[in-house]
């Protein structure tokens, strides 16, 4: 039975070593302290693995999701329970984003939106790291205030905390191969550098004592007052831990080259952050680092990552008081590691190289994730991408469309259509066009055909037409109703169901006339030459 469940255990007690210090880590850079840290990995990374839907992800606090709760904790402080309440409603959403199937939507966030905003997390990171790498305390207010801060905590800088921090910094780096293998560099960083403070180094800050035994509950306290900041923090969390568990558990899919089930592992995130939330934990999400080694490790099943949740608790519970003498510096070296890591250096590295539009998206989404707040960021930055999408697209459908006036335009017509078209040369025109019809090209579409047509039957091709939203609808019935009172007619052919059934909601279809839509482009062509001529078109023995 062990022999069975051993690469479980073994990736679940490896994944363990690793998030040991690091939850310690964002315990302390939340400014919620590193028990907090510690209950985060532990719960959230407890049930997160018993009801999600990547078997393999190991979930515990993670560097975007710490940077957003040292703003909730800040902002309610000295309310702690009040910030909790925030983690518990995040879990909430996410179940209500798992249930309601989002778990496909939220991974089409656009690449440089996500570039931007993990780059922008990063440096907040570094910046947030000043601090304790300096033997000081950051002020409370905004990153912009604290970086400010950064010159008067360098004229009273704590030289051990400094020289901790800095060879805390060097084995993080620059630890060897071969040693890092048995031993990750996290906690290698940890155990050097406690053991030099304690040698060399009296006066460094540490973390301090670090409550023993089991946490307490923190029932959800909301007031009306704190309601709105509450709600918009929860979504904050939520949003954002779905993205970054959702990413990791595509990289664990590449890894064990299974399929995960998007909405299942939003569900038991949210799990997770509830249960986190009641104990006074961090909110946690999937940890891609983490994950990577426990699979590597042999961690393959829901039960790598219950392991590694109870085996934290083990330590926490053995050697809490221990952890309480490791040097704050030493943390700060180790998360400015972590912020390095979460920069996207390679599109940075690229930027040169890469389609302006989208450079421009990626810095605007970094400066506002660092210099303004990490909602606004990605909403501005998501907002651009989908214009410039939506601009591109219009501008593609527009370049496809085209008036056809004669057979010799038309590669595949029938002979009888050919005929048609000759006997009512002058008099009608076909407009064809390809691609979903929206708002974006609607306009556009609508100037073209008011512009160039000028017969009496006006035939619209929507046989390659997907899907039509309300604005192209209504600007289509404005145009078929300009045209009726210039006297001239409509008929439209080859229409979907799902966008005859919009098409009839704008009242278009009425405007038209039932009549007045064909399944094909030669029926369409018949009822053009009655309208034109009154008489049916007799197709010649030839045809």
């Amino acid at each position: 039975m062990l022999q069975k469940y051993r690469g479980d255990l073994l990736g679940g007690a490896t994944a363990a070593i690793v998030a040991l210090p690091l939850a310690l880590a964002f315990g302390v850079a939340s400014g919620a302290g590193a028990a907090a840290g510690m209950y985060g990995a532990i719960f959230a990374g407890f049930f997160a693995a018993l009801f999600g839907g990547t078997p393999a992800q190991v979930t515990g606090p993670t560097g975007p999701m710490t940077v957003v709760m040292a703003l909730v904790i800040t902002h309610f402080s000295p309310n702690i329970t009040a910030a909790f309440t925030v983690v518990m409603l995040a879990g909430c959403l996410q179940i209500l984003f798992g249930k309601m199937g989002f778990g496909r939507f939220i991974k089409l966030m656009p690449q440089p939106v996500i570039s931007g905003f993990m780059s922008g997390i990063g440096i907040i990171i570094i910046l947030l790291q000043m601090g304790a790498l300096t033997g000081n305390t950051l002020p409370d207010g905004s990153v912009l205030t604290q970086a400010l801060a950064i010159p008067n905590m360098v004229a009273h800088i704590n030289v051990e905390a400094l020289l901790l921090g800095l060879v805390t910094l060097s084995v993080m780096f620059f630890s060897p191969k071969r040693l890092t293998h048995y031993v990750p560099p996290p906690l290698l960083a940890i155990v050097v550098g406690w053991l030099l403070a304690a040698l060399f180094a009296p006066n460094a800050p540490v973390i301090g004592q670090i409550p023993s035994g089991l946490p307490v509950f923190h029932w959800p306290a909301i007031s009306i007052a704190d309601l709105p900041y509450i709600l918009r923090f929860a979504l904050v969390l939520a949003f954002l831990g779905a993205i970054d568990s959702l990413l990791t558990s595509l990289v664990a899919d590449a890894v064990t080259r299974t399929s995960h089930d998007s909405n299942k592992e939003l569900v038991g995130q949210g799990l997770g952050n509830i249960a986190s939330g009641l104990m006074g934990g961090l909110p946690g999400a999937g940890a891609t680092m983490r994950t990577l080694i426990n699979v590597r490790s042999g961690g393959n099943s829901r039960l790598s990552g219950v392991a590694h949740s109870l085996i934290l608790l083990s330590i926490l519970l053995a050697f809490g008081d221990v952890a309480g003498s490791i040097p704050l510096a030493v943390l700060g070296g180790i998360l400015v590691k972590v912020g390095i890591d979460i920069i996207d250096w390679r599109y940075l590295l690229r930027i040169h190289q890469l389609p302006k539009s989208g450079v421009v998206i990626m810095l605007t989404t970094l400066v506002m994730t660092v210099f303004v707040d990490l909602i606004t960021a990605v909403a501005v930055g998501f907002v651009m991408a989908s214009v410039l999408f939506v601009s591109r697209m219009a501008d593609a459908q527009v370049k496809s469309a085209k008036f056809i006036y004669g057979a010799d335009q038309m590669q595949d017509a029938l002979p009888e259509e050919g005929q048609l078209l000759e006997a009512l040369e002058g008099r009608v025109v076909l407009f064809s066009i390809e691609g979903p019809l929206s708002f974006g090209s609607a306009r556009d579409v609508v100037k073209m055909i008011q512009n160039d047509v000028h017969k009496d039957v006006l035939i619209l091709d929507f046989s390659h037409i997907p899907f039509i939203d309300s604005s192209a609808s209504a600007a289509l019935r404005d145009i078929i109703q300009r045209l009726n009172d210039a006297k001239a007619s409509v008929i439209v052919f080859g229409v979907k169901e799902d966008v005859l059934a919009v098409l009839r909601k704008v009242d278009v279809i009425r405007i038209l006339g039932e009549g007045h839509v064909t399944q094909t482009r030669l029926e369409a062509l018949r009822l053009a030459h009655v309208l034109c001529t009154g008489a049916l078109y007799e197709t010649p023995p030839s045809i």
